[in-house]
């Protein structure tokens, strides 16, 4: 780690057999070239993950292929620390402590607590309520600068600001107050067949979200199904949900404006541009999905990377575990 630049902390679940376009424009995208100027901590966050009932083979499967996925994606094991939240105790750990730091009606009022209390509502689990608590000893236990997240999410950083601004308050400066990451561009991609909602990998409807490990004639399909509206103009406008939606997309994987993609397509239907946004789309994703398929064959390479990834993380987080204990009054280990 280098001292003189900030850290950085993201983690991402490995529900599903992929990440959405969503979850690479919003989020995964953007972490590597964060490590360029910052210290990054990645994670798969696969203790979040069981707050929904999981398939213990599937999550498996999954877990690790999302580990190879944020490395197709760009990040590089050796720059960054990326391990699986499970192989570092210090999350847990602290959880329970920052736990003790958080008032119940601080958790009630969670937003996504309320919306999957909603959609699983046989199983509305402690572990479901306390999950912003894990999350914020996720970021704390780095003192992460920085946390990139999604505009949904911004109310569980909140959150973890108050538990280490509280914490400080009674203990003493001791943990970094974390700052929202927000890229200005793509911060909410949204369903393709509900475009006034997010991309989500919890979608009944297949068709809504496009992942980075669809093949090509997938793609393309899905976006040919996007839902738009009853004009023709390929222009960015309020109202227009869908046909903004799909701009959003094409304006974020090739790098033009918003305005020169209005002018690129001036003139043609949605056919024309749903087409289009498919196939850039496909054509962007081909070389990843590439890489991920590599890296899926070389079982020995990915354990040797998020086993070093988790010592790297336990080094870091141990000692700040160990001052925290300190702090609240544990007679030491040793």
């Amino acid at each position: 780690m280098n001292n003189e630049k900030k850290l950085i902390f993201s983690g991402i679940q490995p529900t599903g057999n992929s990440f959405t376009l969503g979850n690479y424009i919003g989020a995964v995208r953007n972490w590597g070239t964060l490590q360029n100027d910052y210290n990054c901590v990645y994670s798969i966050v696969d203790l979040h993950s069981i707050t929904v009932k999981q398939v213990p083979a599937e999550l498996r499967k999954n877990s690790l292929s999302a580990y190879a996925l944020l490395i197709a994606c760009g990040i590089d094991p050796q720059r960054s620390v990326v391990f699986f939240q499970s192989h570092n105790k210090c999350h847990a750990e602290l959880s329970w402590v920052l736990s003790c730091y958080t008032q119940f009606g601080e958790l009630s009022r969670m937003t996504q607590f309320k919306d999957k209390s909603a959609k699983h509502t046989d199983n509305v689990n402690a572990g479901l309520f306390t999950y912003p608590v894990l999350m914020a000893a996720d970021i704390l236990a780095y003192n992460a600068d920085l946390v990139p997240i999604g505009v949904d999410q911004k109310q569980h950083l909140e959150l973890a600001r108050n538990i280490a601004q509280r914490f400080n308050h009674t203990h003493g400066e001791f943990f970094t107050v974390p700052e929202a990451y927000i890229p200005k561009v793509g911060q909410k991609i949204k369903s393709l067949t509900d475009p006034t909602k997010k991309m989500s990998k919890s979608d009944e409807n297949q068709n809504g979200s496009v992942y980075v490990l669809d093949d090509k004639d997938t793609v393309i399909r899905k976006f040919k199904k996007a839902v738009t509206d009853s004009g023709s103009e390929v222009k960015y406008a309020d109202g227009k949900d869908g046909i903004n939606n799909l701009i959003t997309i094409y304006s974020v994987i090739t790098g033009k404006s918003i305005q020169e993609t209005e002018r690129e397509f001036d003139g043609k239907g949605y056919g024309e541009f749903k087409l289009a946004v498919g196939e850039t789309v496909a054509d962007h994703l081909a070389p990843i999905r590439e890489k991920h398929s590599s890296l899926m064959e070389d079982k020995q390479y990915l354990k040797e990377c998020y086993t070093e990834g988790a010592a790297r993380a336990m080094s870091i987080t141990q000692k700040t575990l160990t001052k925290v204990y300190r702090k609240v009054g544990f007679v030491d280990a040793r």
